[in-house]
């Protein structure tokens, strides 16, 4: 029994449907892909089930071959908020011998955010440091110990901007792309995208990426989006791991090349990305691009399902009923298909499967998947 495997366009922006081998089949549409069982051979194979939801807050790919057109919406950061955090971390980071930013930072951390007020304020007026000015930013931008105040966290931005601060630029970017500040945020946006990738954020480098897949503020030019991935993937982060992934899988601004496809997939896995997780676990199930290792393909559908990805769920499902990579274990398998159609990814196989169980393992089933419910 194989996985038939497609890779999502991008783990936040874009989603495709693609298949890699026979057996198990894998539909990707919206958020995260739905996967059918083909059962032992003389069986007819399953429908497929519903596609998943559309994400929210990522962006709409123009519909032009070779790229498939998924769902609409604008680019956003890795893990979508309107107003990420990326300040804090550098501002400790940056100048780590200066005690005063020290001390901001560890304000900060400690969420005594009248005292991270008062020591930026006191960093910025003796020192003109563009740190403590994004720091203040973000206390406006999210309401920390001050009343929530888009203009001035606009105000704060820019001015640390001006003075070259990478994460500024980054969160004054995001402030745009949200339709704050003012008219022709999509813009300004890109031109502090690229300014903040220059100096090396690996969060601008991901969000200019999906800018150019989207095409509407930026000309779509894949190949400049593969190699801003890059960018982003090289520095460690999973969302554009999983992204550069797929493209990587599909030969979109890159050479279609399924080992280094999946040696990403594993990378962005190891960084906690669910849906890598479940890509990377379908590889080693049907040793595609990789060494076969059922087992281990089984162990990440069950840290995804338990992260509560349906798709997990519903795969640990079929292993589990057929005893393929794990031992046979019908009732923790229907447990795991009873969750996953809480979230629509039904099977009627599964549910044949079920209906085949003596009453007493069905209420077993029955009684641990309201259990996992009951404690999400």
């Amino acid at each position: 029994m194989k996985i038939l495997h497609p890779i999502a366009i991008l783990a936040i922006a874009i989603r495709a449907m693609a298949t890699l081998a026979c057996g198990l089949t894998l539909a990707a549409s919206g958020a995260a892909a739905q996967i059918s069982l083909t059962p032992r051979a003389a069986e007819p194979p399953p429908a497929t089930g519903q596609p998943a939801a559309k994400p929210k807050a990522k962006p709409r790919e123009v519909a032009k071959e070779p790229v498939r057109k998924p769902p609409p919406a604008p680019a956003v950061a890795p893990k979508p908020e309107p107003i990420p955090k990326p300040a804090a971390p550098t501002t400790a980071t940056s100048t780590p011998d200066d005690p005063h930013v020290d001390l901001v930072y560890g304000a900060f951390q400690r969420g005594d955010y009248k005292a991270t007020f008062d020591l930026a304020t006191k960093r910025v007026q003796e020192k003109g440091d563009p740190k403590a000015m994004t720091m203040l930013g973000e206390l406006y931008s999210n309401g920390f110990g001050v009343p929530r105040d888009t203009a001035k966290a606009i105000e704060w931005y820019r001015r640390a901007c001006d003075a070259g601060d990478r994460e500024a630029m980054f969160s004054l970017a995001m402030l745009r792309l949200a339709g704050q500040g003012g008219p022709d945020g999509g813009t300004e946006a890109a031109k502090l995208l690229a300014s903040s990738v220059k100096l090396g954020s690996m969060k601008a480098a991901y969000n200019l990426a999906l800018l150019y897949i989207d095409g509407q503020t930026l000309p779509q030019d894949l190949k400049r989006a593969a190699e801003l991935l890059r960018q982003a993937a090289d520095a460690g982060s999973p969302e554009a791991q999983y992204a550069l992934a797929t493209f990587y899988k599909d030969g979109n601004g890159v050479p279609k090349d399924i080992e280094k496809s999946v040696h990403l997939l594993q990378a962005a896995a190891l960084g906690g990305n669910t849906d890598a997780e479940v890509e990377y676990a379908i590889a080693l199930f049907n040793g595609t691009g990789t060494l076969q290792n059922r087992p281990a393909a089984v162990t990440l559908l069950r840290r995804a399902a338990k992260e509560g990805s349906p798709i997990a769920q519903n795969r640990l499902a079929w292993v589990l009923v057929n005893g393929q990579g794990a031992p046979m274990d019908k009732i923790e398998g229907l447990k795991w298909h009873l969750v996953a159609k809480t979230s629509g990814k039904g099977d009627p196989m599964l549910d044949e499967a079920l209906g085949d169980l003596s009453p007493e393992d069905r209420a077993k089933a029955e009684a641990a998947a309201r259990k996992w419910l009951g404690a999400k």
